[in-house]
């Protein structure tokens, strides 16, 4: 149990919901004293608000301001940063705790502290990628900033062990207060089914629609599939640019009838109770991308395996996360790579395997490690 008589500022940049989010709705339900809470728009989007903050007592709202935004650049995170800096001292002039989800954000809790307004700060990565930028000096820049941080907060969070390896290999940094803090997920409030509820023969892929999510090799793989497998159904939930290529494609194998495309869903609950009637999850990662540089995944703890699991989803998955041969070790899963024939032989392997049942209960026992109120009675127990 955390200490509630306490005043924390909580700064991220985001485009839906992240971890900053969880860590602001922990707070509330513990009704702390005070809350401020300040988003920013990761990148430009007509769809969202621009930057604005929300101030909570006790765990209810009492104020907020929003501001849209025409444009997005290097210059605005900066002016985003200067906004974090104002909106904080406008309310209130001492605080206990400031969590800075990304660099920038926790430059600027630095300088709080510095100036006397934040006893204690959080470094919280969220994710890491040691060639930020294409541009060598935005890059150079931005690592400095990182560096900064490490060396400045009481605190660094970071998601997985790799990314304070990567500090050490890629710019030489090492020291600071930095320690391993999981994505976490939401146990009780997830949703989950008996194996007698479920759609036995549904793989589930929800994330960001790109070329790189390798959704266009599952439903290549679905032509093999199917000869095992009639019934078999591909469910793909989310948005963006490659959607209408694996439309397209699902036609032209003629195999639309085993594909569901949803598109971006807005209701996370929605989700969620999706999630908890399939069978399967896939998640597909590459090490490294076209252009040669190292996919931050890599690096990172991608939340969306933690909500699979969650759910009781048992999980094929490439060996690119730090996890992906715990995920196989706890018998949540199988590794695989990302080729249709390496998809099509595990789908079909897990699906008829009459061990699914097991691998479901083993994925919600894996997962309730992570629920966010163990995580962050420990964590933020420990800096209050």
């Amino acid at each position: 149990m955390i200490n509630i008589d306490v005043k924390i500022i909580i700064a991220t940049h985001t485009y839906a919901t992240g971890p900053a989010h969880d860590i602001r709705d922990y707070l509330n339900e513990h009704k702390i004293k005070n809350l401020l809470f300040i988003n920013h728009p990761l990148f430009f989007d007509e769809k969202i608000n621009g930057s604005g903050y929300k101030v909570y007592k006790g765990g209810v709202l009492i104020k907020k301001r929003t501001s849209k935004i025409t444009t997005q650049n290097v210059v605005s995170y900066f002016d985003q940063t200067i906004k974090t800096l104002l909106w904080v001292i406008i309310n209130g002039r001492k605080w206990d705790l400031f969590i800075g989800s990304n660099n920038l954000n926790a430059f600027a809790g630095v300088i709080l502290k510095k100036i006397g307004i934040v006893k204690k700060t959080v470094y919280y990565t969220i994710d890491y990628d040691p060639q930020r930028f294409e541009s060598k000096l935005l890059n150079r820049m931005y690592h400095c900033i990182d560096r900064f941080c490490v060396k400045y907060s009481d605190v660094t969070w970071n998601l997985s062990p790799r990314m304070m390896g990567a500090r050490k290999k890629y710019f030489n940094l090492t020291g600071g207060n930095q320690i391993t803090v999981p994505i976490g997920i939401w146990y009780d409030k997830t949703p989950r089914k008996k194996i007698s509820d479920v759609d036995k023969n549904t793989l589930v892929f929800m994330g960001h629609i790109l070329e790189k999510s390798g959704v266009q090799n599952v439903i290549k793989a679905i032509p093999e599939i199917i000869k095992k497998v009639p019934k078999f159904k591909f469910l793909v939930m989310g948005g963006g640019k490659y959607l209408t290529e694996l439309i397209d494609l699902s036609k032209k194998l003629l195999v639309e009838k085993h594909v569901e495309f949803t598109g971006y869903i807005k209701n996370h609950k929605y989700i969620e109770e999706r999630l908890s009637r399939c069978t399967l999850a896939i998640a597909m990662y590459k090490k490294v991308e076209i252009n040669g540089k190292i996919n931050c995944t890599y690096f990172a703890d991608p939340g969306k395996i933690k909500s699979y699991l969650a759910a009781g989803l048992p999980i094929l998955i490439t060996d690119v996360p730090h996890n992906a041969k715990d995920i196989v070790k706890q018998g949540c899963g199988k590794i695989i790579t990302n080729t249709p024939s390496s998809i099509a032989e595990a789908v079909i392997s897990m699906i008829s395997d009459e061990k699914i049942a097991q691998y479901k209960i083993n994925a919600i026992k894996y997962a309730k490690k992570f629920d966010w109120n163990k995580i962050l009675d420990k964590y933020l127990g420990e800096e209050l």
